[in-house]
């Protein structure tokens, strides 16, 4: 009887636990209706928080900001319906802001039409962007269920009221004013752009450097044209997700004017927005654009549209100002913008684009991580390799004394050690300079550096306490200092395999993984053939020992054979990681 009844409190446990577990989790499809948490308790009747919009009416496919904040809450519901029927069904969709703290939801069969936690960790603000649909005329309502703990929650919180654009708000004063946006057409281009007027009447960005959007799938494009008091602004790419480009004072994304074009149900929707530090575009009413105008053709985005080169009391930008011009593209998912899928291209220089036409490119890599990548492969494919090689094989080819009574091989290992570990070091900084900080989108990269960057700190510091060769604890000095390089070698050429994929460097690919594998295929096939020459040799010496041939010049002979050989697979390795540095500074400094 043990069994069965502690299988009937296990089971009654689970049913219990259950509820609270699925709640934690945000995936609360099955309240989308009620809206009521099935926490067994009665919700609370005066809300203490609040849901606020960043406008008050709306047009159809206008963006909205959702904001609900108040004390710490944990968990919560969002959702818009109709503000006359708060019964019916969600109307429109979400677009996240941080996923880290809310997720989509479909209630209803609606894809994205409610939003909810992802964790049970305490928040005091949500922020999320509504999407309202192009056929609804109705006034729409927000409501949210908040949940502060099990036992204490409100249900259907109400937001202000959101109006169409076309119905006159019967809550205002007459004496209040709200600009409310206006719809603009938006036409369908005929043909495609073309880059003949580009530094004649355009000021155009281009990449790759002077290609055509007219003949060229993979060219990127943007133009502006003044005409009068406002600009034509024309932006072309190969992405199905959408373009982006924004106006910049600094290098450095962050408190940018940001214009959008973005593919999404066989349409193309430009907004204005804007972007706070490294975060989400914050969407603004597109009333700003006019003579809108898209084109999808061959998976490549076309669109176009006018802005005046001033806006008083709007936060957008002077056109006639000098600014960095940043270009991006990425893709969507529902409706949903996601990170830009490569690394921007930013002009090298501040621009008037009202002012003399011009026709200028810029780089998708930024130089503090373009001398990143150059140091690390100048200090791992150059000078260590050479430094390990001259230690492992050449020390009776180098054997005399050269500088400070030392032998000549040890200096040359020295002195190439010393600046692989100086060129880390140096190529360490950089990031972290550029980056203000540790980067999360890098994935292991960063963490194999700081390994490699410690080792190759630590080798030379050994070096200080290396004991005499007739030591009898020189054995642990060795050991040491080989499992200690070579880690580093393994963790180096593991972090450059990584730190070549991400989108700060922009290398062209599969060529820069093949030309790696190329590099340690070199390297490893260049030891094996010195280590087969040097057992070789000596068993050649062995033989000559066994047979007691007193002859000297044999001895000589072979010797100098074997440095000879040395020396042409040593120059000949010296050509090859040349080639392979110069493979990678090329397509370093191309992008």
């Amino acid at each position: 009887m043990m069994i069965p009844e502690f299988t009937l409190g296990f089971w009654v446990l689970l049913h219990l636990i259950s509820p609270v577990a699925n709640y934690a989790n945000g995936k609360v499809t099955e309240a989308c209706y009620t809206m009521v948490p099935r926490h067994g308790h009665t919700s609370q009747s005066e809300p203490i928080h609040e849901i606020t919009l960043n406008q008050t009416t709306f047009c159809p496919g206008d963006i909205i900001k959702v904001t609900l904040s108040g004390p710490l809450f944990k968990g919560f519901l969002l959702e818009a319906r109709n503000a006359k029927d708060l019964n019916s069904s969600p109307i429109g969709s979400f677009r996240l802001i941080d996923e880290e703290e809310s997720q989509l939801l479909n209630c209803d069969q609606k894809e994205g039409s409610a939003v909810s936690h992802t964790s049970s960790s305490k928040k005091t603000q949500i922020q999320v962007y509504w999407k309202a649909p192009r056929n609804t005329e109705v006034s729409i309502q927000f409501l949210a269920t908040v949940v502060e703990k099990f036992k204490i929650y409100w249900v259907k919180i109400r937001s202000p009221i959101l109006y169409p654009s076309n119905v006159h708000p019967f809550t205002m004063s007459q004496t209040t004013t709200v600009s409310s946006p206006t719809s603009r057409p938006i036409a369908t281009l005929k043909k495609s752009f073309s880059a003949l007027d580009c530094g004649g009447k355009k000021f155009c960005i281009r990449n790759p450097v002077n290609c055509d959007p007219e003949n060229e799938y993979h060219c990127f494009f943007l133009s502006f044209e003044r005409q009068n008091h406002s600009v034509l602004i024309e932006m072309s790419g190969p992405n199905e997700g959408y373009l982006s480009f924004a106006l910049s004072h600094d290098q450095w994304m962050g408190d940018d004017d940001v214009y959008m074009c973005i593919h999404e149900d066989e349409t193309v929707h430009m907004y204005p927005s804007y972007v706070f530090g490294r975060s989400h575009p914050v969407f603004d009413s597109p009333a700003v654009l006019e003579t809108m105008a898209w084109r999808l053709a061959d998976g490549v985005i076309q669109c176009s549209f006018r802005r005046n080169i001033s806006l008083p009391g709007s936060k957008r930008f002077d056109l006639d100002q000098k600014y960095y011009i940043f270009l991006a593209d990425g893709v969507t998912n529902n409706g949903q913008i996601h990170k830009h899928s490569q690394q921007p291209l930013i002009t090298s220089e501040k621009h008037d684009v009202t002012a003399h036409p011009k026709n200028i490119g810029g780089s998708r890599s930024p130089l503090l991580l373009k001398l990143h990548g150059a140091f690390m492969f100048v200090a791992w494919m150059t000078t260590g390799s050479i430094g390990v090689l001259v230690a492992r094989f050449f020390k009776p080819v180098w054997s005399k004394a050269f500088l400070f009574g030392e032998a000549a091989w040890f200096q040359i290992h020295r002195i190439l050690m010393l600046c692989t570990s100086g060129l880390t070091i140096v190529g360490f900084v950089l990031p972290f300079i550029y980056r203000k900080g540790w980067s999360r989108a890098a994935g292991y990269h960063p963490y194999l550096g700081c390994v490699v960057m410690i080792l190759a700190i630590l080798q030379p510091f050994l070096a200080l306490f290396r004991p005499p060769s007739h030591d009898s604890r020189r054995w642990i000095f060795n050991w040491t200092h080989w499992g200690t390089g070579t880690a580093a070698r393994i963790l180096a050429v593991a972090a450059m395999f990584l730190g070549m994929d991400l989108p700060g460097l922009d290398l062209p690919s599969p060529a820069k993984t093949y030309a790696m594998i190329g590099f340690v295929a070199w390297h490893v096939g260049t030891e094996i053939l010195l280590e087969i020459h040097a057992y070789r040799l000596t068993r050649k010496v062995q033989i000559l020992e066994d047979d007691r041939i007193q002859i000297l010049q044999s001895f000589t002979t072979a010797e100098a054979e074997g440095h000879a050989f040395k020396k042409v697979v040593l120059v000949t390795y010296i050509c090859g990681n040349l080639a392979f540095l110069f493979i990678f500074l090329s397509a370093i400094s191309q992008h």
